[in-house]
């Protein structure tokens, strides 16, 4: 009793008892039990064994009696297809299960995808908020051409205003030279005269009786 009580001990794992079945390959098995549900699945299998048991019945009704082998009832052509039907249900069975175990890893495989396309579609996102609302305070190439195209007209505005200036200007030298006054040199080329800023300058005669400069 103490021999039996030192031999079962509790940190070692216990011998499987029983029938010891042999060992086989399930990896090797399955794929020939895929390649035969696959093949009776096909209408080759359908028409030869349509042809195999056509043959069957021909020669065990119409052969002479001592050669056939399988007389009438068919007793033997019956245990061969229910054997047949017997193996056929497991392996094609068997084959589904294979075939769900990869749909399933491939439906795992789909969805991890999807996870990280879904993870990278909002990350892209994300990027292309912060870009429209740093774009936003950026200058942009309408904007730019407006500016450019103001610009240019009032530098338009501008040059047409001078030459204005530059023949009043050249208008009154000449009155004045008819008159025999000595011609102002440029003088009111530098901005333009107008009555908004009260800087008008009107020509004074020589006996002070003409507009003078307004004080605003």
């Amino acid at each position: 009793m103490a021999e039996q009580r030192r031999n079962e001990r509790l940190d070692q794992p216990r011998e499987p008892r029983g029938i010891k079945l042999p060992r086989f390959d399930a990896e090797a098995f399955g794929r020939w039990s895929e390649g035969i549900a696959r093949g009776m699945g096909t209408a080759n299998f359908i028409v030869v064994m349509t042809v195999v048991i056509t043959i069957w019945f021909v020669w065990n009704t119409l052969a002479p009696a001592d050669l056939r082998f399988d007389p009438y009832t068919f007793t033997f052509l019956t245990l061969v297809l229910s054997l047949q039907a017997s193996y056929a249900a497991p392996l094609i069975l068997l084959a589904q299960n294979r075939q769900a175990d990869r749909d399933r890893v491939a439906l795992e495989e789909d969805r991890r995808r999807a996870t990280a396309q879904k993870a990278d579609t909002e990350y892209l996102a994300r990027e292309i908020a912060a870009l429209r609302i740093a774009l936003g305070e950026v200058a942009t190439r309408d904007f730019l051409r407006s500016e450019l195209a103001r610009l240019a007209e009032e530098l338009d505005e501008m040059g047409q205003r001078r030459q204005r200036l530059e023949r009043r200007q050249q208008e009154k030298d000449s009155r004045q030279e008819k008159r025999g006054q000595r011609p102002t040199d440029g003088v009111g080329l530098d901005e333009p005269r107008d009555d908004l800023d009260g800087d008008f300058v009107r020509d004074a005669r020589p006996d002070g009786t003409g507009p003078r400069r307004s004080d605003g």
